[in-house]
């Protein structure tokens, strides 16, 4: 693992214990109590945080920043698996099956600050407090999920389909019918997502703009001109 600089403040710690789900239901003192065995690492855009085939023994925490999940086919091909933002994590295999490798590689997309906890310590707070346990399952279920639902939609619907729902997911709740969406990712790391290339991913994006359904705004953002139309047109 490629470390820029580890650090230890506190409160670092305890602030990237207090924003992920599977710790942030516990009391303030059990919480610090983690924050305790916690270590920061701090990434630079490019900078890999694990590699496949190394050793899989920690819980790692995005605590800013963001970073991509991606693996490598027999072929060489990038396949992206998913992108974590701040309180999202990886590693719970680590937890429950000592021994383990990575399968996948981890790669900051901005300068990204992450938590990491061991498994020895991590492992001493599942027995203490049963209820993370519970908390890591239910994220891994909605994974999985999701997992499940993105592979159906690559076997049975066409790209445009795809991208509409893509955007769809995308749209913060209470947007309204003409909401601006900032793309989670490069067109590249989307037509990984979605099983297609990123010449379709521009061409189909055209092909809505043309449509007079969606406006390519700079910076990744994405404004849908009337949701209701957009949606219909993948009927």
């Amino acid at each position: 693992m490629e470390q820029n600089q580890c650090c230890h403040h506190q409160h670092g710690h305890a602030e990237c214990i207090r924003i992920v789900p599977i710790f942030n239901h516990l009391e303030d003192s059990q919480m610090d109590l983690i924050a305790e065995s916690a270590k920061t690492l701090h990434l630079k855009k490019g900078e890999m945080l694990f590699r496949a085939d190394e050793e899989d023994d920690t819980l790692y925490i995005i605590n800013s920043g963001k970073a991509r999940i991606y693996r490598l086919s027999d072929s060489g091909k990038e396949q992206l698996v998913r992108i974590l933002n701040p309180g999202d994590f990886t590693g719970e295999v680590a937890i429950f099956q000592p021994g383990s490798i990575h399968e996948n590689y981890a790669e900051a997309l901005q300068n990204t600050s992450i938590c990491l906890i061991k498994r020895g310590d991590l492992q001493k707070y599942l027995v203490e407090y049963p209820q993370i346990s519970l908390k890591i399952l239910s994220e891994v279920t909605m994974r999985l999920k999701d997992s499940e639902k993105q592979t159906t939609q690559v076997a049975i619907e066409n790209v445009e389909t795809r991208i509409i729902s893509f955007l769809a997911e995308n749209i913060e709740k209470g947007s309204g019918n003409s909401p601006t969406i900032i793309l989670p990712m490069s067109k590249k790391d989307l037509a990984s997502y979605l099983g297609t290339t990123p010449e379709t991913i521009s061409r189909k994006f055209t092909t809505l703009e043309e449509l007079g359904l969606i406006k390519q705004l700079p910076k990744k953002k994405i404004k849908v001109m009337d949701l209701d139309q957009l949606l219909l047109h993948t009927k």
